[in-house]
């Protein structure tokens, strides 16, 4: 039976709140236990919230993985958009690449479950991974694509790199060191989560891709 609207408000707080803290509870229970591992009660435990909140906010285990993926791209994408102002030339285009590359590596610091679950899901043949690909992934790759097309034309970038190995060279600096911080911290004593160690890694990996600013009008904040 499900839950009327009201009595689940009342049961959970305000219903955004309690959407967005389901779909954080969700993000990392899939990222920690795949998803059969991970239970819609841990999920609801995670939250503070009743179980029948996530039949009512979802309807089912399925439809809640895809929200909480689809909630993780939306951040993604809207931290890419908002990074910069559209480019008017050359030295701010390449200043808004720098920019959208550190609100990549921002965003995967804050949450490396994330990155857990991409890589999870990423092995498999499965229908979870044909849906990511389908509806995520394919046009993030092809948003990157027009990027590095971009950068060869400005030669930032050699033109006979292909854009595929570009990518994923890209994907793997961001993320490996959030996706493995114990090794890190065990090898290192750094640990990837602080604030300082995310910033570093965002400028390396900028200027490893990009070189470093050559003027003030191209460097970001």
């Amino acid at each position: 039976m499900r839950p009327n609207p009201q009595a689940a408000a009342r049961a959970g707080g305000a219903a955004p709140d309690t959407r967005e803290r389901i779909l954080e509870a969700a993000l990392q229970a899939f990222a920690e236990k795949g998803f059969d591992g991970a239970s819609t009660r841990e999920i609801a435990g995670r939250a503070g919230v009743p179980l029948g909140l996530i039949q009512y906010h979802f309807g089912s285990k399925q439809k809640l993985w895809q929200a909480a993926v689809d909630r993780a791209f939306g951040e993604i994408n809207r931290g890419l958009d908002g990074s910069m102002p559209q480019a008017l030339d050359e030295e701010s285009e390449v200043a808004r690449m720098r920019a959208g590359i550190r609100a990549h590596v921002h965003y995967t610091a804050l949450h490396p479950e994330f990155s857990r679950l991409m890589h999870d899901e990423g092995k498999r043949r499965g229908p979870r991974m044909r849906w990511i690909v389908d509806r995520h992934v394919k046009p993030m790759f092809a948003r990157m694509e027009r990027m590095i097309l971009r950068l060869q034309e400005l030669g930032r970038i050699p033109a006979d790199i292909e854009p595929l190995h570009f990518v994923y060279a890209l994907i793997g600096a961001i993320d490996t060191v959030f996706h493995q911080a114990e090794e890190c911290r065990r090898v290192t004593g750094a640990y990837p989560r602080d604030p300082a160690f995310v910033e570093a890694h965002a400028r390396t990996v900028e200027y490893m891709l990009l070189g470093p600013p050559d003027s003030q009008k191209e460097r970001t904040q």
